[in-house]
């Protein structure tokens, strides 16, 4: 097992992203979403304005001393610091994300902080890391007393949703989605993978993925929060889709109904715009099941056919009125 100030190399890292519109009825340019998202004084905020505008914050962290979660019921006590931060996609879609990386083994004792703080985003167990027990019952959610990563996202998502920048007058109402993700250690030799994605209920989501030792924890972190925003934005268009009375509505309504979707939505699907390289060939993998781009066509199709259709009468009627 490390020695005190020895790295220690993480054979499980787990997270859980939370994603939401932004509460603001016009969406933030790149210089006051980096007035948002500026978390620390000491570290800048990340702008990209190619291939869209995407501003991250700089990560903070949550110092740990309790249980993890295990599917078993094993009492697992570990301590360390989560790592925390928050994205904002074209000044509309707000994220916010929680993870840890943990390895095979700790000490038996409880070093002193210094020693944890050194090591950003690494939780230690006491002992023997039971890894499987603990990535099931990270994905099937936190009890009492057990370490919660949706917590510590969804406090971060309340602190920036308190911000003066905001005026809480968003252009339409939306959900927001969870999703917890774990990913263990590949066997030697083998290349990244996603071995497991699910849909729950209640806006949950659940992937597993199997990463070689050389990928940080913060690029398994980027591959969750791509899926995670385009996941909301195809929950986001489908439920609006629902709502609209597609075929029932006259003109007028249906029109009203899905512009929030052409306004504010349908330029923003770019899988792997903000992806490591070394994962980005996952996304294959969602592309053929089940299926995200394709369902994205599908539903941006349907969205300009039934406009089409409505708008079409609208103008003959308008000509015809000259």
């Amino acid at each position: 097992m490390p020695a005190p100030g020895q790295s220690a190399r993480p054979v499980l890292v787990c997270g859980e992203v939370r994603t939401c519109l932004l509460p603001s009825f016009q969406a933030l340019d790149g210089r006051a979403a980096a007035q948002l998202l500026r978390l620390r004084a000491d570290e800048h905020v990340r702008v990209s304005e190619r291939p869209n505008l995407y501003v991250r914050s700089p990560e903070v962290l949550t110092g740990v001393d309790c249980r993890l979660p295990t599917a078993n019921g094993a009492r697992v006590r570990a301590v360390g610091t989560v790592a925390a931060r928050a994205a904002l996609t074209e000044g509309r879609v707000l994220q916010a994300t929680a993870w840890f990386s943990a390895p095979a083994a700790g000490p038996d004792l409880r070093r002193p902080w210094g020693q944890y703080l050194v090591r950003p985003g690494l939780v230690e167990p006491f002992g023997k890391l039971p890894e499987q027990a603990i990535a099931q019952g990270v994905l099937r959610g936190a009890g009492r007393g057990e370490l919660d990563l949706g917590m510590i996202a969804e406090g971060l998502l309340a602190q920036l949703l308190r911000h003066a920048l905001l005026d809480h007058k968003a252009p339409f109402k939306s959900r927001r989605t969870q999703l917890r993700w774990t990913a263990r250690r590949a066997p030697a030799g083998a290349g990244p993978a996603l071995t497991r994605f699910t849909l729950a209920e209640d806006g949950l989501r659940t992937m597993e993925l199997r990463l070689p030792e050389d990928i940080p924890a913060a690029a398994a972190a980027s591959l969750c929060e791509d899926l995670a925003l385009h996941d909301w934005l195809l929950t986001t268009v489908v439920h609006m889709l629902d709502t609209s009375r597609l075929g029932a509505a006259d003109g007028p309504s249906a029109v009203l109904a899905l512009r929030p979707a052409v306004d504010h939505l349908l330029h923003l699907w770019m899988p792997r715009a903000h992806v490591d390289r070394s994962l980005g060939h996952l996304w294959d993998e969602l592309e053929q099941e089940p299926g995200f781009t394709r369902q994205w066509r599908s539903l941006v199709q349907r969205i300009r056919d039934q406009l089409a259709v409505q708008t079409i009468p609208l103008l003959h009627q308008a000509l015809s009125t000259r």
